[in-house]
């Protein structure tokens, strides 16, 4: 007899396991069926373990520019690639342990396989085609193999991304990588070729340059960072470009020739012309699928598009009793937009009351490349494409004191507003930890708070965060260290 729950979810990523939480949380009997590693791939190969090297490269970084700080340490730092990826592994696996408590202090029971769904209701799990990566600590007793049938009111697909590949430019795991590979490399590479220019790409991109690789960029739109504000980025590729990497902007690979320890890629630029770039490796970065394979999906009938399951603002999908959060429900496919899904879609089918639904307009983005970059809402130019009538207002970190002192003055902190009602439409900032300030502008936007409660919030000195109210008084004229 099939084992019966109020909740099961497929897949451990930061959506699956937070809807999982929450579902213990409210008294629902959950299970959750995960076929590989606990905590997805955010949290084993993706946003924990590149933000563990992205550290390590800035520390190398900050090391090699002591005299900036009129400090003197005698012999140059180096870096212990084994070491540093060591290390970034380690926090993942501390982490992933971590999920495995949850899971035990929430009562959700954890399947170890693969789901398929056989129709409303009903999964059938079986034996995981991939090795299962078990927690580092013992497993808790609610984590289980048992293959079988499982029947459940509600159904959360929560099956995450993986990387895209382009026809003919496919990762092979030895020259052309994608961010498996990245992050555990055997040997440093002295030349890299990254193709695409989002935040994958950029974080990678950043990380190899301060090992000292030699790094090559290549975007086919005109900008890199392309969903980012185009003056902000702009100040970026300054950054990036003065650390010695190499940006072609409106230009693409058209093929890839391999040789016996590197490869050749034919770029083609905007005026037509190729460019033939000879690198020890390649990362593809061009964007990420959802994984809706496999599910039962098609012969459910639940609608997909552009490799995405199509959900409301609450996860659900045209089928009743299932549902889809995080990268597999589409964009933006982000580690905090899928824990927000996941948690608005269990109180909502709880039948919790007044349950908002995500509004993927006030979900922050943020690329941990050096300098940093964040932003939330629309940028100027969206904004001015959607008609909207503006104020713009820009502050400078070369004019904040708290930058200056940290050595960190190359930044900018840009804010939109409606000049009709007040309303803040967009933020955007480069520079020093800017992804820890951004929550500021997006508690702002949530709260609804407009430009006068902006200007009456008293920021403390000295910090960077001052800059945020700084460009909010540029905007209505009332800037007052600029």
């Amino acid at each position: 007899m099939a084992e019966n729950y109020d909740v099961i979810i497929i897949g451990s990523g930061p959506g699956g396991y937070v809807a999982a939480v929450r579902a213990g949380q409210l008294g629902l009997k959950t299970a959750i069926v995960e076929r590989e590693h606990l905590g997805g791939i955010c949290l084993n190969w993706g946003c924990i373990p590149t933000k563990a090297l992205l550290r390590s490269a800035e520390i190398l970084d900050h090391s090699n520019h002591l005299k900036d700080y009129g400090l003197v340490l005698e012999g140059k730092v180096s870096a212990d690639l084994k070491a540093v990826v060591g290390r970034s592994r380690g926090v993942s696996a501390r982490l992933n342990g971590g999920v495995g408590f949850l899971m035990k202090k929430n009562k959700v029971d954890v399947i170890w396989g693969e789901a398929k769904i056989t129709k409303p209701g009903e999964i059938v799990v079986s034996k995981s085609s991939k090795p299962v990566v078990e927690p580092q600590h013992p497993l808790p007793k609610n984590i289980k193999s048992q293959e079988g049938t499982y029947t459940a009111k509600h159904i959360i697909i929560a099956t995450g991304a993986r990387p895209r590949a382009l026809p003919g430019i496919e990762p092979d795991g030895k020259l052309i990588w994608t961010y498996f590979e990245a992050l555990k490399p055997d040997v440093l590479p002295k030349s890299l070729i990254v193709m695409g220019s989002g935040a994958i790409g950029i974080e990678f991109a950043s990380f190899y340059r301060s090992m000292g690789v030699d790094v090559t960029v290549v975007e086919v739109l005109p900008t890199i960072m392309p969903v980012e504000d185009a003056e902000v980025t702009a100040i970026a590729r300054k950054q990036l470009e003065k650390r010695g990497m190499k940006i072609f902007t409106s230009a693409k690979v058209a093929k890839v020739e391999k040789g016996a320890g590197g490869i050749t890629a034919h770029v083609e630029t905007a005026d037509g012309k190729i460019q033939q770039i000879t690198a020890d490796r390649m990362i593809s970065a061009v964007g990420v699928q959802g994984n809706i394979e496999n599910l039962g999906l098609e012969t459910l009938g639940v609608k997909t598009d552009r490799g995405c399951v199509v959900i409301d603002g609450y996860g659900k999908t045209n089928v009743p009793g299932i549902y889809a959060i995080g990268d597999v429900a589409g964009p933006p496919m982000l580690a905090h937009k899928a824990e927000h899904e996941g948690v608005v879609c269990v109180e909502k089918l709880a039948g919790l009351p007044n349950v908002h639904p995500t509004d993927k307009g006030k979900v922050p983005g943020c690329t941990y490349c050096q300098p940093q970059v964040a932003s939330v809402g629309l940028t100027e130019a969206k904004a001015k494409e959607l008609g909207r009538d503006i104020r713009v207002g820009r502050f400078s970190f070369a004019a904040n004191g708290k930058a200056i002192a940290l050595g960190e003055d190359q930044g900018l902190c840009k804010v939109i507003f409606d000049k009709k009602t007040g309303e803040l439409l967009g933020a955007h900032m480069v520079g020093a930890e800017v992804t820890e300030l951004i929550q500021g502008f997006v508690v702002a936007m949530n709260l609804e708070t407009t430009e006068e409660e902006l200007m009456h919030t008293i920021f403390p000195h000295p910090t960077v965060s001052e800059s945020m109210k700084e460009a909010v008084l540029d905007a209505y004229g009332r800037v007052l260290n600029a």
